[in-house]
């Protein structure tokens, strides 16, 4: 089995460095999940708005994985966040995942929604929000803790201001932020800036424009072809996928790639290696700055604003 690297949370608990991610394809994640655990995979990350909770709590219930081995994520969504549902929310998501805790429960996004049934509330394609504030959502969730549903709390896809303001206005610090991240969007400081608070970071989208989602960046090549990840490879005899993910690891971050293929969800695995520090500052050199999800246009609510990769 798979030897990972476990980097540790502000709570004493470790995350492995490696976990998979299941957002999109619904219908494939249970057999995916299966695979993943399989192939020694211990972190699995998915969320209410995947609607892949289910999928994933029957791989694990088949998998036969003692509880106590597996580090659970999942996330708040955005029709939740009057104080009064975030409770329910995680409840439903336990439910789904068959679970009687998670390890890690996120605020998806700070942006709230109307509250409701709908997860993405619309009237004439426009998203109908709501005037809750994070930090009363984030309350809610600093309560949770008591109850043991789940183990630590965190947030995502949040800016510089609004961690700054969420930590000035609330008790308990952020086990983790997850974010995307890559050698193409690098956030040097916003990095620096969580890690100096002791908030542990999460990749999403490691491998950048490999989602066929995103539309930007379509017609410049993929982040995995780039030479210098490539060149890197070369030296260790990895893929620029793998180097991909070494570089967040190296930093004491956990990445979340995804695949529905067996053979790659194995070769991502392979990506918990050690770079030397001449290589780690020629990938400090391809930062483009680029972020390929921004959901502001469709959400209605401006993400992002004091961060690299603003459009």
């Amino acid at each position: 089995m798979a030897s990972i690297t476990a980097q540790s949370l502000n709570t004493g608990a470790k995350i492995p460095a490696i976990g998979f991610g299941t957002w999109q394809d619904k219908d494939s994640q249970e057999g995916a999940v299966a695979e993943a655990l399989k192939a020694g995979y211990r972190h699995i990350d998915t969320a209410r708005v995947y609607g892949t909770e289910p999928a994933v709590g029957a791989a694990i219930k088949k998998s036969g994985i003692p509880r106590s081995e597996l580090f659970i994520t999942t996330k708040l969504w955005n029709n939740s966040h009057a104080p009064a549902d975030v409770e329910p929310a995680l409840d439903a998501s336990l439910k789904d995942l068959g679970l009687d805790y998670v390890d890690l429960y996120l605020m998806h996004w700070p942006s709230a929604f109307k509250p409701g049934p709908e997860l993405m509330p619309k009237v004439d394609g426009k998203m109908q929000t709501a005037d809750i504030s994070y930090v009363d959502t984030y309350k809610a969730m600093e309560k949770l803790l008591k109850t043991g549903k789940t183990k630590a709390i965190g947030i995502s896809n949040f800016s510089k201001a609004e961690l700054e303001k969420l930590l000035a206005e609330t008790e308990v610090v952020p086990a983790a932020h997850q974010m995307e991240l890559h050698p193409w969007l690098q956030q040097k400081e916003f990095v620096k800036f969580n890690q100096s608070k002791g908030i542990h970071i999460t990749q999403y989208s490691p491998f950048g424009n490999q989602n066929e989602i995103y539309d930007a960046g379509k017609n410049m090549g993929k982040l995995m072809d780039d030479p210098v990840l490539v060149e890197i490879g070369k030296k260790y005899n990895k893929s620029g996928a793998q180097v991909a993910l070494a570089w967040g690891i190296n930093q004491g971050h956990s990445v979340i790639p995804k695949s529905k293929t067996p053979s790659r969800i194995a070769q991502n695995l392979q990506g918990d290696f050690k770079l030397d520090a001449s290589d780690l500052e020629k990938i400090a050199g391809i930062d483009k700055k680029l972020r390929f999800n921004d959901a502001s246009a469709g959400f209605g609510y401006k993400f992002y604003a004091d961060l690299d990769g603003k459009k």
